[in-house]
């Protein structure tokens, strides 16, 4: 049996039009058994049978305290989490999702043309991609750069689009191992519209890191 992928897609803030289409392009991945839920109640059960859980452009407070538990004590025993685009903009008011997480965003300018400059050429959600990128997306900022335990994997080229926040070390997606279980966390800003989720890049991307963070050929 493929590995479960457990997708969670519930929002309490922003609802992204794109979800139907990104839930789509992740069960069209291959590779994985994918369970797709926009419901607190299976957060809260048992998630050791999962390679990795994915926040797929959730928003706003979407987890019960036991959901909070389960997912911290899945992550803290070594389990995949992936976070995609508004993942970022999700459980403010939970500390241990900010840490998970690496980063939190805090604002985007208009939906727009920009670059993407890869920073590590050799990981799968990059190692097919150009040098520079070019994307269509909100280019979020962030409350900070993540941690020294997070191997940055692109950046925004904030020359390329009007509106950026950061400057020059702007991250827009990364990954890291954390904690002695080594579990293992990928996020990615882009993946805001539904033209993301037709992209052959984009989705050669998120595939990549899907697939790292679930430990699925790698």
């Amino acid at each position: 049996m493929p590995p479960r992928l457990l997708l969670y897609t519930r929002t309490a803030d922003y609802r992204h039009d794109s979800i139907p289409d990104a839930v789509s392009a992740v069960r069209a991945f291959g590779g994985f058994a994918v369970e797709h839920t926009e419901d607190p109640v299976d957060l809260e059960c048992p998630l050791d049978g999962f390679a990795a859980v994915v926040f797929l452009s959730t928003s706003g407070e979407v987890l019960t305290p036991a959901g909070r538990a389960g997912l911290e004590r899945y992550t803290r025993s070594g389990g995949g989490f992936a976070g995609v685009h508004a993942a970022a903009c999700t459980e403010y008011g939970w500390p241990y999702y900010g840490e998970l997480l690496g980063a939190r965003f805090t604002r985007h300018p208009a939906y727009q043309p920009g670059r993407a400059l890869v920073a590590d050429p050799g990981h799968p959600a990059t190692r097919h991609l150009p040098p520079a990128w070019e994307f269509t997306d909100e280019w979020y900022d962030f409350d900070r750069v993540p941690d020294g335990s997070a191997r940055l994997l692109l950046r925004a080229d904030e020359t390329s689009y009007d509106g950026g926040g950061m400057g020059a070390d702007h991250p827009l997606a990364w990954c890291r191992e954390r904690g002695p279980a080594g579990g293992r966390v990928f996020y990615t800003a882009l993946g805001h519209a539904s033209a993301a989720y037709r992209d052959l890049d984009f989705l050669a991307h998120l595939n990549g890191g899907l697939k790292w963070a679930a430990r699925v050929n790698q």
